[in-house]
């Protein structure tokens, strides 16, 4: 839920119209980033405030393209990859270029930490084996030698 912005509250979401707006703080404070990192994709053309005066003002839209920037970062993708998705989610209103590339780059994704999984698997297995023989030599020659 917004609340009505009556001009007086710094940092609450306002309404104009339909259109709900957000400060910088607003959506910091939301997706616990810092208000650096919203300026950083901002600078990067990856989300594109108005300005009131000196402040941004971010949209609807802008908010969802930050949650997008966000999570293409969790799930391992460049902000280059993430700025070619917006672009096509911009440009194509059925969505479907940008569907393509994102089961593309999701498929690549999964291809990849599933050889990461093998990989990881096959050195701890490698690891559980040598531990084996460490103690197995450590327990033969734990005896106090009789001399």
């Amino acid at each position: 839920m917004h609340a009505k912005h009556n001009g007086d509250m710094p940092g609450a979401p306002s309404e104009t119209g339909d259109e709900a707006l957000y400060s910088i703080g607003d959506l910091a404070g939301e997706f616990a980033i810092s208000t650096r990192a919203i300026r950083f994709y901002e600078i990067k053309g990856l989300i594109n405030p108005r300005r009131v005066g000196a402040n941004r003002v971010y949209t609807r839209r802008d908010r969802a393209r930050l949650l997008l920037i966000l999570r293409g970062k969790r799930l391992g993708f460049s902000l280059d990859e993430v700025a070619e998705y917006l672009n096509l989610y911009d440009a194509d209103p059925h969505q479907m270029a940008q569907t393509r590339m994102l089961l593309q780059k999701v498929e690549m994704a999964i291809g990849d930490l599933e050889q990461k999984q093998q990989d990881i698997e096959k050195t701890l297995e490698e690891l559980r084996d040598l531990r084996r023989l460490a103690i197995g030599q450590l327990k033969g020659h734990t005896r106090t030698p009789v001399e």
